[in-house]
């Protein structure tokens, strides 16, 4: 490691958030009343786009704090304001937040956003974006799928049906264009302008009914189309595929990653891009690693895929509250900082590290 910050949270987490300032937003999964929502002030060394020397300050600060009454299992931070919408068991509505002024701590519950027919739902994925106004996209099915206004809380659009599959992940390509993931692996393209118009970008033909997927998108650099950026899904099995949303009709690229492949649930997969590495994706989810891949030398083999990095920190850090070793549950690239990354596990850790080790044009 180049440099490895941990920090212990009261209770679990599944998300991890980036918010202004280069805060970080964390929040407990647990099923009792009162989960934590956190805001984390970042070691100085990660606040500066810089890499710095030897710092006395090491640690995460926590700067405002509110509490939930239900698990919190995705939050997203909502650009250019200070709202926060979190989502979770036990239906599919929204919960909205107000990050407090300076002069005070508190993280305030604003609002709840309902959704119809919301009972009895699967909590809902979430997506955020500010282009034209705050909205948020979410939905927990594939017939469920809708953007609101969060301040406001007006419906500004509501998806065609293309079925009631359980959505695993859902993103904005940009201010039109939103990609929508099927836990069955199945990817599905709508216009908010053309709210009856809902293509299906591609399928997994291989996929097997225990097989579950999820998503990562890639935000495009500067001059670039959304629908230029790869789209990486990964499975419960460990097997990750790329997607050009220009090309469809077949697999970019695809690997075995070196995971045990249980093909069992997918509660806490996760897949990312990295932001300012080319080529360069995270994977986590299967137990208590995070593995960094160079999908640049990839092909449509599927072959087996060896990673240029694999963070055990969280392996070696103790069993988790159910006596079992702990579990990454996500992780997250730093915004600035090429090979920095944070992940978090089920036994309340949360890891910020750097790695030294070469990784061809990484």
């Amino acid at each position: 490691y180049r440099d490895l910050h941990t920090f212990e949270l009261q209770a679990p987490t599944r998300l991890i958030e980036w918010a202004r300032g280069s805060r970080v937003c964390v929040a407990g999964y647990g099923q009792s009343d009162g989960n934590e929502i956190l805001q984390l002030i970042p070691p100085p060394t990660l606040l500066t786009k810089e890499t710095q020397g030897l710092c006395p300050e090491r640690d995460f600060k926590v700067e405002c704090g509110g509490f939930s009454k239900r698990p919190v299992y995705s939050l997203k931070y909502v650009p250019d304001t200070s709202l926060l919408v979190t989502s979770g068991p036990p239906d599919s509505s929204l919960q909205v937040w107000q990050v407090s002024a300076e002069d005070s701590d508190v993280i305030k519950f604003v609002s709840t956003i309902a959704t119809e027919n919301g009972t009895g739902q699967s909590w809902a994925k979430i997506a955020t974006i500010s282009a034209r106004a705050p909205w948020v996209l979410h939905g927990s099915r594939l017939d469920r799928v809708e953007i609101t206004e969060v301040e406001s809380r007006k419906n500004v659009y509501t998806a065609a049906s293309g079925g009631s599959e359980e959505l695993s992940g859902l993103a904005f390509l940009d201010c039109n264009t939103l990609l929508l993931c099927c836990a069955t692996g199945r990817l599905c393209l709508a216009d908010v302008r053309q709210p009856q118009s809902l293509m299906e970008a591609v399928s997994v033909p291989s996929a097997s009914r225990s097989e579950q997927w999820c998503m990562g998108t890639r935000h495009g650099a500067q001059g670039l189309e959304p629908s230029s950026q790869p789209v990486a899904r990964l499975s419960s099995w460990g097997l990750l595929t790329l997607t050009d949303l220009r090309k469809t009709s077949e697999s970019l690229a695809s690997a075995k990653a070196r995971v045990p492949s249980s093909g069992s649930g997918a509660e806490f997969l996760c897949v990312s891009w990295a932001p300012a590495l080319e080529g360069c994706l995270a994977i986590s989810g299967f137990d208590g690693t995070v593995h960094v891949y160079d999908t640049q030398s990839w092909d449509s083999s599927g072959k087996e895929a060896e990673p240029i990095f694999v963070h055990k920190g969280h392996a070696f850090g103790g069993a988790g509250g159910s006596g079992d070793p702990p579990l990454v549950t996500v992780h997250t690239w730093h915004l600035q900082k090429p090979k920095t990354l944070l992940s978090a596990a089920s036994d309340g850790s949360l890891h910020v590290w750097d790695w030294v080790q070469p990784c061809g044009k990484c």
